[in-house]
């Protein structure tokens, strides 16, 4: 990777992770999802600036093509965000029905007490 590259994927990767930044402060964005992306953005700021580590890693893991080992790297980390919005969702998918469950349990409370009030 030339030195011109280097530098203007340098750049994209700083303004991202300053945009992240901003995200969380305005609140726009929560704390937990935010630390994933600012892991993953310095990752790749650091193997931007030192392209040489991605060579070394990928002859450690024994894939023969650097570019290989970005697209394995890539794929285990779309793996990881997909799981945790799962977990996510499915956290939510749980209070939704508790709370949908606790607010009939509420109006069948409250229209009860109207009956025994028209009644009297």
């Amino acid at each position: 990777m030339n030195i011109k590259a280097q530098i203007i994927i340098s750049i994209i990767i700083i303004l991202g992770i300053v945009y992240i930044i901003n995200m969380v402060r305005k609140k726009a964005l929560e704390l937990r999802y935010s630390l994933t992306w600012l892991g993953v953005g310095i990752c790749i700021l650091i193997l931007t600036l030192f392209p040489q580590i991605m060579n070394k890693i990928s002859a450690i893991m024994g894939i023969a093509s650097p570019m290989n080992m970005l697209f394995f790297l890539g794929f285990c980390f779309s793996l990881t965000i997909i799981f945790s919005l799962t977990i996510s969702a499915s956290k939510m998918s749980i209070q939704i029905k508790d709370l949908t469950q606790e607010i009939a349990l509420y109006k069948k409370e409250q229209n009860e007490k109207v009956d025994e009030i028209e009644k009297k």
